[in-house]
């Protein structure tokens, strides 16, 4: 009889846990709470939310409505901290979370200090970062912002340093830093400027039939007459026997000049 009434049991118990599921959210403390529509079960009887956790630990949230909120306030949890967050239910409905996007790293950096030293190195400090989001780093070259790096952002509030080493061209050099996040809407720093004393790079021949010599290493880009990018790269040469006949641009140093391949 006992042997029957354990194996009634866990029969019962497995039966439960196959019939339910768990909706996960994972993503970064910013300061406000979640609100999830809770249906009710497909069976009719109760709600579909059962029981929420955070970061492993059972809230006391009311679920046994058709809406309610989780609420972060108890997990003494600082801004831009990591959670996990998971929503127990009943398998036979889905509750919605319909905020899902505060747990998202916002772009809230602001700029303290910004420079650019003569030999390329772009610093810039900022506080008030409240998730991890990538820095994107940015030169202005070609009459255009060019990506050219990123650095991984350390997503607290606190002061933070951060630093990237450009490929100076001749001239006046200019960088930014911008972040994306899940609006994405763009947000830029301020720019940084200082001058090069790098040589004037100049390439050769204007007509060419296998390959771009350049005066000094330098980046660059080839374009077609269409505008499509046909080659990039960082080099003292262009290889150009696969180019096909006809007009290009070249983007090099801090200037764009034609050439054709004959």
């Amino acid at each position: 009889m006992k042997l029957r009434l354990f194996y009634l049991l866990v029969c019962f118990v497995s039966w439960g846990a196959l019939n339910a599921g768990t909706l996960v959210l994972e993503g970064h403390y910013q300061g406000k709470n979640l609100y999830v529509q809770n249906p009710f079960a497909g069976s009719g009887v109760g709600f579909c939310a059962y029981q929420v956790t955070i970061n492993g630990n059972v809230t006391t949230d009311e679920t046994n409505s058709s809406a309610f909120e989780i609420d972060f306030t108890n997990e003494q949890l600082k801004l831009g901290d990591p959670v996990i967050v998971k929503i127990m239910h009943k398998d036979d409905c889905k509750p919605k979370v319909l905020n899902e996007e505060v747990l998202k790293p916002k772009s809230t950096y602001i700029v303290k200090t910004v420079d650019l030293d003569k030999d390329g190195v772009y610093s810039w400090t900022t506080t008030g970062e409240s998730g991890i989001l990538t820095y994107v780093v940015e030169q202005y070259r070609w009459n255009k912002w060019v990506k050219v790096g990123e650095v991984e952002g350390i997503g607290s509030p606190a002061e933070h340093s951060y630093k990237f080493k450009i490929t100076p061209h001749s001239g006046e050099n200019k960088v930014r830093v911008k972040q994306v996040d899940y609006t994405g809407s763009p947000r830029y720093s301020k720019s940084a400027t200082s001058i090069s004393t790098s040589p004037v790079v100049t390439f050769s021949p204007v007509k060419v039939k296998d390959e771009i010599l350049f005066s000094g290493e330098t980046l660059y880009e080839v374009y077609d007459v269409y505008g499509n990018i046909v080659k990039r790269g960082f080099d003292s040469k262009i290889d150009a026997t696969n180019l096909k006949k006809g007009d290009y641009y070249l983007s090099y140093d801090n200037k764009t000049e034609k050439f054709s391949k004959r």
